[in-house]
């Protein structure tokens, strides 16, 4: 009878600590350390840090590359953007056309992208959409000219 209650209770709390987590798309690769999310990653693309595609914006600009980094925070209402952080270095992160998305419980954990920077206006009315969608009114995302990442492939290390 204890073992009962016991493995009704570990079936609750897990229901409710999957309940929180929203999977909107299957990876297409999955191995025991990693999922991958939209495209296959192509290995062949340079690789660059948070602080050269600072420094470069213009050269990434719809240029292909490779960035490993960790997700400071996802959207939580469909995992459809990430913000991307390396060290006091953040950048916004969406998926090409809309096509793919990430596990909302995915912050905190270290990714590797394929993708390439894009400049654009935000507008205030995006800035604080963006802002509810993260769970932060406070975020310091603003309004205002922002080179952001457009991912094809996003590769989330199990940590």
């Amino acid at each position: 009878m204890p073992y009962r209650y016991l493995l009704l209770t570990l079936l609750a709390v897990t229901s409710m600590v999957w309940a929180d987590t929203l999977r909107l798309s299957e990876p297409v690769a999955s191995t025991p350390t990693s999922e991958t999310f939209g495209a296959l990653p192509d290995t062949s693309l340079p690789e660059v840090s948070m602080a050269t595609l600072f420094e470069e914006s213009e050269r990434y600009t719809h240029t292909p590359f490779r960035l490993t980094t960790r997700v400071a925070k996802v959207c939580q209402k469909k995992g459809c953007f990430f913000i991307a952080q390396s060290g006091e270095s953040m950048m916004r992160v969406s998926f090409r056309d809309y096509g793919f998305f990430i596990p909302t419980d995915s912050s905190a954990k270290t990714v590797t992208l394929a993708g390439q920077l894009t400049k654009r206006t935000m507008t205030p009315e995006q800035a604080a959409h963006y802002r509810q969608d993260l769970g932060e009114p406070d975020s310091n995302l603003q309004a205002g000219v922002v080179y952001e990442i457009v991912a094809d492939s996003v590769t989330i290390m199990n940590e």
